[in-house]
């Protein structure tokens, strides 16, 4: 079985932070995209009958930006191409300030049972500093309206390390979070992606954030917070209750197989990554000839595939298995990074725990420096 990611690309205001491939709502022709999307996923259909889906999720963007007719338009595409499971993860992203109780029921009908918002912090101040245009109490009422409709399974994400943000800052919005008591939480440290607004302030020295000292304190405390309050750590960033983990997201940290929908998207199926045209247009083109939109397909080798498993696999607390990875590779994890997993468990980095590699609680914190080791 495979997962599906589907990507809506239009946003009414572009976050300051934001690096993922995403265009301003107004003038785009969003109803020709929504039929793009749904021929794109019957092509594919076409091209791989025998896959079946496990997981669907569908991000941007701001995929709320689609009014209620181009969202029941795709939802019904969605399902009159793939069959999912009944039990299966369909997740959709939602903002606060673009999402409404007509959308949500509308994806409730459809068989969306997961719903993940970009929150981000619970300070208005903050929020606008980095571009975010909703506020903490469209928050609360977004998560109201959501359970109103029939969603149990919520999620949101917070971001720390950002401008003038302080620990008791942090500390509240980690509060006001907890107060809603959703079953997951995704929080992650601001990152300077280049062609940012944060990345050229950055390089002007004119953003001024907080140092790696409370960088790491901030993330202590959102480990801290959230297992306290019973939502575990399971992979670097993201926290749930049991039985309420991203299996979607699971799915890339497992390096297992996916297809990716829509402009920008990437997908990974029979050891081949792929990546669609992402400009709108040049997404649109080929379907308008019945082709799929696919710029570029990498054909991974055995060691490639290696790395990623490793580096993918230790984002999460349960890590690697050594029988799982000589049964999909026919080589030992062991014998194949020998001298670096000897090297990080000395730096105190790694640990073997029975069958499997994972961080400590070091590593946990220093993860990008045993991910870059097991690139060859």
């Amino acid at each position: 079985m495979a997962a599906a990611y589907l990507h809506i690309p239009f946003c009414e205001h572009i976050c300051f932070y934001c690096d993922f491939n995403k265009v301003f709502l107004e003038g785009q022709p969003v109803d020709e995209y929504v039929d793009a999307l749904i021929k794109e996923m019957q092509l594919s259909k076409l091209l791989h009958p025998e896959e079946t889906l496990s997981t669907f999720y569908i991000g941007g963007g701001t995929p709320t930006t689609l009014n209620e007719r181009q969202l029941e338009k795709l939802l019904n595409g969605i399902r009159s191409t793939y069959s999912l499971p009944k039990s299966a993860e369909f997740t959709m992203e939602a903002n606060p300030e673009s999402v409404s109780f007509e959308k949500l029921k509308i994806m409730r009908d459809y068989g969306v049972n997961r719903l993940s918002m970009g929150v981000q912090s619970f300070n208005n101040d903050i929020l606008k500093k980095i571009g975010r245009i909703h506020t903490a109490e469209q928050v609360y009422t977004s998560v109201a309206d959501a359970r109103k409709a029939g969603f149990d399974n919520m999620t949101i994400d917070l971001i720390f390390r950002l401008p003038n943000q302080t620990m008791a800052d942090f500390e509240d919005s980690l509060k006001k979070a907890l107060e809603l008591d959703l079953p997951h939480y995704s929080i992650y440290a601001l990152i300077l992606e280049n062609k940012t607004v944060f990345y050229n302030l950055m390089r002007q020295g004119k953003l001024p954030l907080p140092s790696e000292d409370t960088e790491a304190d901030m993330y202590a405390l959102a480990i801290e917070t959230m297992t306290k309050n019973g939502r575990n750590q399971y992979e670097i960033s993201n926290f749930a209750l049991p039985g309420y983990e991203s299996q979607h997201n699971l799915t890339y940290w497992k390096n297992e197989t996916y297809f990716g929908f829509g402009a920008g998207a990437h997908g990974y199926i029979d050891g081949i990554r792929y990546h669609n045209h992402g400009p709108i247009q040049q997404y649109l083109a080929p379907l308008r000839e019945n082709n799929l939109p696919i710029i570029r397909q990498q054909q991974l080798s055995k060691n490639e595939q290696m790395e990623e498993e490793m580096i993918l696999g230790l984002r999460t607390m349960a890590g690697v298995s050594q029988q799982h990875f000589a049964d999909k590779f026919q080589t030992s994890l062991l014998d194949q990074y020998a001298s670096v997993i000897s090297d990080l468990v000395t730096e105190g980095l790694l640990m073997l725990d029975g069958d499997r590699i994972r961080l400590t609680q070091r590593g946990v914190f220093l993860g990008n420096e045993v991910f870059r080791s097991f690139l060859m």
